[in-house]
């Protein structure tokens, strides 16, 4: 089953918690230009539907970034979750080589 996600680049200055509020969950994307890592948010709903079907270290999912012209295939490395409600705080994305 092939995942996909919608990403854009994290703004510059941005609170973690204001994102989760405005419906964003913060994202990192490593090694997607060399060793550079990129801060990016993604939709809330759309990547708690990532998370509830796609397997931490062993679903591929592939990540466009729109404002960067990035796309590429990534693994889903961690996903970090409030201690007892539940709830999205991050997810980790590790760039594939081709």
């Amino acid at each position: 089953m092939p995942f996909s996600i919608e990403a854009q680049k994290r703004p510059e200055g941005s609170k973690p918690n204001a994102l989760r509020r405005g419906g964003k969950i913060p994202a990192t994307l490593y090694g997607h230009n060399g060793t550079e890592s990129i801060q990016l948010v993604v939709d809330a709903k759309t990547a708690g539907f990532l998370v509830r079907d796609a397997a931490p270290n062993k679903s591929v999912v592939e990540v466009s970034i729109p404002e960067l012209s990035w796309n590429g295939k990534t693994v889903m490395r961690e996903v970090q979750t409030h201690p007892w409600k539940g709830s999205l705080y991050h997810i980790s994305f590790f760039a594939q080589k081709d």
